[in-house]
């Protein structure tokens, strides 16, 4: 599942062929000293030119109406694709239904196809500072809230500095090092940081979302409320049931529906999530045209449950898309904070015992391979022998570190696919030895006279089917295993307060690395209730290498860094890696039209497909 989830589909790559002649001191964004521009990249050059008319892969005659119907693949924030609660979705309390962030704009918006540049949506430009501690952004002034007040450089200042202060730790931790935001006039917002922010800082900061500040001295920003919020995007919250469905429905007289930036965008009138408790019950509403688009990650539903009459008539459509990004990080994460799974001999001893090899053929239709890093898929994940440039960053840490860092990086077992492989068995039995535990019969008793006892923690019964063989496997090492389903909120109220042993999570990473990944494995973040550091990792070494690939200036020094921080990672043993494929499995009734290139960086299925009426009217559906 996701980031993610931070959003798992906002990930963003780039060329530096030209980033030396733009360097800046420190933290600084490579665009030329004192130059205004309409756009904003990490290191290169913008694609698009000033006065673009629209990004090359939407369709911008694309037409306007109807209804897409679908569950959400992907959620941030305080989001719950199962349930909600609140529409305040930028805070850590309540469960907020997903899209809330399509009913606000920002100053910039990301071009899914470079993977770091933004361009101007309410700032028509952005000029940084000779030292890149300041970047001045200039409000257009055309920019309106949806009750027609005008959105003006104050609202700008008081949402970043709200976020920073009361927002979820997600965003309140990634921008921990912008200063302030200030409002010198009615057009002009400047936002100060501290020197020590990484290049993608400012780029985060300009697609933060935009609050009305009028609106927020008669609310209170951190409460949880089911009173939609006024907002200024390009949706608004339209027909709702708690916990069942809710509809953003597409505001006419959006103030900037003819922006460059947003030509050929958001052409449904109707974005419609529902919301079920398990997975056979979305897909039963597939079935039957309640959904019209449905990402599918199981793969035995994929494999053989496609068959049903929608299908073979070819109503409905199933559609493999290229996934051409990183994967992103997915598995079982180990909770270090609990003294039983602080060793890592444990932790190396617990992934012995998952045999991907079954699994993949025999619950996965030998759809999947095996996730080994956590920058899978991509250029920063480590493979071979260290470089001599990751053993210089490296080095001032090699007496901490175990050896295995600086050999061939690490790579999960590979089974002799029975399900039951004796010999990874025996070699975790021997790990366990050596962690302090003895077998008495039956049992793994650890010194503390107590056998060892771990729990999977999923809000979803789908998961059973895999972690109950895995389970079989822990048993007959004399771990006392088990799986436990809770519900939506309680899932999501136990992850936030780390109160697990062992939870699945998928993260996914933007190829230019970003201020997030702070959230995910420094110390500051494991005792931040709220943060994705779900393994409680605290490592000096991690916390220089993130800051090393933050402060990178250039796209080889990323990487290098990020492979770095990647062995370090795996040596550590914080997780089960579980598996990923590379290309989006979807299906939908055959009612849409969908643009000729889909961008690199992202699939933006809601913001760039449309329906084809002549298609829908073929299908007989009503939109």
């Amino acid at each position: 599942m996701t980031i993610g989830q931070i959003d798992r589909r906002n990930f963003l790559q780039f060329s530096a062929a030209t980033m030396a002649a733009f360097l800046v001191p420190g933290g600084a964004l490579p665009v030329q000293a004192g130059t205004v521009s309409h756009g904003l990249s990490v290191f290169g050059d913008l694609r698009y030119p000033a006065h673009f008319k629209a990004f090359d892969y939407v369709n911008p005659e694309a037409p306007v109406g109807g209804k897409i119907a679908m569950t959400a693949p992907n959620w941030t924030f305080n989001q719950n694709p199962q349930t909600f609660n609140t529409f305040n979705s930028f805070i850590l309390k309540g469960d907020a239904p997903p899209r809330m962030e399509r009913c606000f704009d920002s100053l910039m918006v990301r071009a899914f196809d470079e993977p770091d540049a933004v361009y101007g949506l309410v700032a028509e430009s952005a000029q940084v500072s000779a030292d890149g501690n300041f970047v001045i952004f200039k409000i257009r002034p055309e920019a309106r809230f949806h009750d027609g007040s005008v959105l003006n450089a104050e609202d700008v200042a008081f949402s970043l500095n709200t976020l920073k202060e009361k927002g979820h730790p997600i965003i309140s931790q990634s921008i921990k090092e912008m200063v302030s935001a200030t409002a010198p006039d009615e057009h002009t917002v400047t936002v100060a940081f501290s020197g020590n922010h990484s290049r993608q800082l400012p780029l985060l900061v300009a697609t933060l979302p935009i609050f009305s500040k009028a609106y927020y001295t008669r609310y209170k920003f951190e409460a949880s409320t089911l009173t939609p919020p006024l907002s200024s995007g390009p949706y608004m919250v339209g027909r709702y049931e708690i916990g069942r469905f809710i509809e953003y429905s597409k505001v006419e007289n959006y103030w900037a529906k003819d922006l460059p930036v947003k030509k050929g965008h958001n052409n449904f009138q109707v974005i419609r999530l529902d919301f079920f408790r398990d997975r056979q019950a979305t897909f039963e509403a597939f079935k039957k045209g309640r959904l019209t688009f449905h990402e599918e990650f199981s793969s035995k539903t994929w494999a053989t449950e496609y068959n049903f009459p929608a299908l073979t008539e070819g109503r409905v459509v199933k559609k493999e898309f290229a996934i051409r990004l990183p994967s992103g990080a997915q598995g079982w994460f180990l909770n270090t904070r609990r003294e039983k799974l602080s060793d890592p001999k444990v932790r190396k001893a617990l992934g012995y015992a998952f045999d991907f090899e079954w699994s993949n053929v025999a619950l996965f239709y030998d759809l999947y391979t095996r996730t080994q890093s956590y920058f899978e898929n991509s250029t920063m994940k480590a493979v071979g022998l260290p470089s001599q440039a990751e053993l210089a960053l490296l080095a001032p840490y090699k007496q901490d570190l175990p050896e295995e860092v600086f050999g061939e990086a690490i790579i999960q077992p590979i089974s002799n696919g029975s399900g039951q492989d004796r010999v990874l068995l025996k070699e975790a039995s021997v790990l366990l030895e050596e962690a302090g535990y003895e077998r008495s019969g039956e049992q793994l008793v650890g010194p503390d006279g107590k056998q060892l006892e771990v729990e999977f923690l999923s809000n979803s019964p789908a998961f059973e089917r895999i972690v109950l063989p895995y389970i079989k496997n822990l048993r007959l090492l004399g771990i006392e295993a088990n799986l436990r389903v809770v519900d939506p909120a309680q899932f999501q109220k136990r992850l936030d307060d780390f109160d697990y042993d062992i939870v699945g999570h998928r993260f996914s990473l933007r190829p230019t690395l970003g201020p997030s990944i702070r959230n995910f494995w420094t110390s500051d973040s494991a005792d931040t209730f709220g943060s994705y550091n779900l393994s409680g990792i605290k490592m000096p070494v991690v916390d220089d290498l993130v800051e090393k690939a933050l402060n990178a200036a250039s796209r080889e020094e990323m990487i290098t860094a990020a492979r770095a921080l990647d062995r370090v990672l795996r040596a550590g043993y914080y997780w089960v890696p579980q598996w990923f494929k590379a290309f989006h499995t979807v299906a939908v009734w055959d009612m849409f039209g969908i643009p000729n290139d889909m961008p690199a960086f992202d699939f933006p299925v809601e913001t760039t497909w449309w329906v084809d009426l002549e298609k829908a009217a073929h299908i007989d559906m009503e939109n």
